[in-house]
């Protein structure tokens, strides 16, 4: 069994040099790569059947904006390393969606920035390497 590295990718600094890491860590022990770009996405309960056309819409926009930006240059990248990589893109809790693809995935180790596009509200409650860390069912390394 060969070594797939999880990394958890928003396009920031943070999270190329997280990508980085594990695409060397994955050439060097032949294993894979797969980039997960999750976005942060509320269930609302209580909408009108408009409101969920609308944001079925806007998912579907984000999700597209998501990919051509973000997530295709991050693959090409570790393509031009010679690193087997998939990618994936989920709405959802960052943490809990990294550690279900974890699971999912049969992941050796997930692999995030310490800091990516965060906001006040996100040290004030609680990061994604915070929440990761505690709730992972395999290693995490978090890269500053």
């Amino acid at each position: 069994m060969s070594d797939k590295f999880i990394v958890g990718f928003d396009g920031s600094d943070t999270a190329q040099r997280a990508l980085d890491f594990a695409t060397s860590r994955a050439k060097a022990q032949g294993g894979s790569v797969l980039i997960a770009h999750v976005l942060e996405w509320s269930p609302y309960s209580f909408l009108t059947p408009t409101e969920i056309e609308e944001r079925h819409q806007r998912r579907t926009e984000e999700m597209a904006r998501a990919e051509t930006a973000i997530v295709n240059p991050a693959k090409a990248s570790v393509e031009a390393a010679g690193v087997p990589v998939e990618t994936v893109l989920k709405f959802g809790h960052i943490a809990e969606t990294l550690c279900k693809l974890a699971e999912k995935e049969g992941a050796t180790q997930v692999v995030i920035g310490r800091n990516g596009h965060s906001t006040f509200g996100s040290r004030v409650f609680g990061s994604v390497a915070g929440s990761l860390v505690q709730t992972s069912p395999v290693p995490c390394t978090i890269v500053p």
